[in-house]
Order: C-alpha cells, then structure tokens, then sequence
C-alpha cells in the first residue's frame, strides 16, 4: 500500500527567487517518479514584503495546504521562532531553509549542510580530510563548516574578511566538534595556510557573474589540493577552471546545490530522490540560461 499523498503543493520563500532552478529541478523530479507536484516561488520582492513576514506566509501556506516551504535569504534565521520542530542540526547552525508542515505543525530542517555533505561524499570520494582551509564564514559558510566537520575533517583553518565573524565562527564549531581543531585565520595568512592543506572550499559570493574574480592566487593551489566552490552560476567558475588547469580534483557548486535539492525532496515526500539525475537536469537548466544569456 502506498503512503504518497494526492499530490504535492511546495514554495520557496525568500528575496529575488523568482529565477531560482530549485523549483523546476524539483518538479522534473517529481514526474519521473509518477507525483503530482508543483513548486511555486514566493518572492518577497516582488510582493513588497520584508522577512519578517515569514511568519504570516507559513501561516498561509498551512491554510492552503502546502506541504512545505524551502526558506532563503533574508529568512533562514527569522523563521526559526515560527516553528514548533527544528532539528538538531538546523538548531546548532541557527538556520533552517527547510520547512515541512505536516498535521498542522511546521518543522525545520537545514539541508545547507546535509546537501554539502551529500556533494563532498558523492563528487570527491576519499579525499583527504585531515586539514582543510575555508574562505568565507557567513550563512552557507557556517553550514559548509559544520558538514566539514562532520564528515570527519581534522583541522579546520576558516578564513572571512571579517575577523570577528570567522573568530565567533570558530568558537561555535569547536564547541560542536571538540575533538577537531577549528581556527579563525585572515587572509593574510594564506600563503602559509595552502602548503599545510589537503583541501580548499570557497564559500563567498566571488566568482558569481555579478562578482567575477577569483577569491585567492592560484599560484596557492598544487595539484595534490581538492577544491570544492558553492558558486553555481556560473557552473564552472574562475576558481573551477584555474584549479582544473592546475590539476586539482574539483567540486562545483553545482553539486552543491543539488544535494540540498534532492534532501527537500525526500524531507516534503518521503520518497528518495535520484541525485545523478538530478544533477543532470540542473546541468541541463544551468546550459539553457547561459545560452540565453
């Protein structure tokens, strides 16, 4: 006997998501495996609301009978108060960007640091994890660092260009993990960092196709290093490129973005997704927008 519902009613709720892939990813998935399911962006944006209407959205959202709602920015700590569940991870990161609303309650999942999990294992199997250097210590950073850890990372060395905020950072991961080393560094110090790492993940907003660039000399980067980006659009960034042109084992940020995807799926459903057929229909969508662009 069957325990799928009639069908599957999702939003995503945050500024600018209008373009967001996550909804046709979503619903692709849904008809290869027979659902009935359709993914609607909300945009705060365009409606004139701020974040702080989370609250009445997800009230609406259980009246008409969504399942659930995946959350982003400005929204991933404010929704946190609204909810009568939250996992232990979403709860140790203060964010949640995964809401299912199942018998009138709303409970909160962070697939951020579950999807990065799934990309590393999937993407770049057996790397090594013993020392890792950082860029970048905000919302997805703090997600990132926590699935670092993990996954079994001895030595996390967190770069931000704001000290405070990797310093704070590292204090609250090594409370979690106790049994790694997590260290607040600047950028400065980069150049004696990458001789000591296996690996380096970027996770700020350089190299989007509004922010293009590089966040470090490539000359820092060895064949022997692992170099995972969370950036997606574009696919194959400045970082991706130099590193792959220097040898290195590379995870795009389409990875990524796939595995937080395919996590919401199995959370609103119940129903395990298929993440290498998941990823091909993103790399497809990725392709389709840069020829439109």
């Amino acid at each position: 006997m069957s325990n799928r519902t009639e069908s599957y009613l999702v939003g995503l709720v945050g500024d600018g998501v209008t373009p967001s892939l996550t909804p046709p990813m979503h619903e692709r998935e849904g008809d290869v495996q027979g659902l009935r399911y359709l993914y609607r962006p909300i945009d705060l944006l365009e409606l004139g609301l701020t974040g702080e209407s989370v609250g009445a959205i997800l009230d609406s959202a259980r009246i008409l009978g969504f399942n659930g709602l995946n959350i982003t920015h400005p929204c991933k700590q404010l929704v946190l108060q609204h909810l009568d569940e939250v996992s232990p991870d979403a709860r140790r990161l203060g964010a949640v960007n995964t809401v299912v609303i199942r018998d009138g309650r709303f409970i909160g999942h962070n697939t951020d640091f579950s999807g990065f999990a799934a990309a590393l294992a999937s993407g770049l199997p057996g790397a090594r994890l013993d020392r890792v250097v950082q860029l970048g210590a905000g919302g997805a950073g703090s997600a990132v660092a926590y699935a670092l850890l993990s996954a079994g990372v001895k030595s996390l060395d967190l770069v931000d260009m704001d000290p405070a905020r990797a310093t704070a950072r590292a204090a609250e991961l090594q409370g979690f993990f106790p049994d790694s080393t997590v260290t607040a560094r600047t950028t400065a110090e980069l150049p004696q960092l990458m001789p000591l790492a296996d690996g380096l993940v970027h996770c700020t907003p350089v190299g989007m196709a509004a922010h293009p660039g590089v966040p470090l000399d490539l000359d820092l980067l060895e064949p022997r290093h692992w170099v995972a980006d969370i950036v997606y659009r574009p696919i194959d960034t400045e970082l991706v490129r130099g590193a792959r042109a220097k040898g290195c084992e590379v995870l795009d940020g389409g990875r990524m973005a796939v595995g937080q995807a395919a996590d919401a799926f199995r959370i609103f459903t119940g129903l395990d997704a298929d993440p290498e057929r998941m990823r091909s229909h993103f790399l497809e969508l990725v392709a389709a927008e840069e020829v439109a662009a």
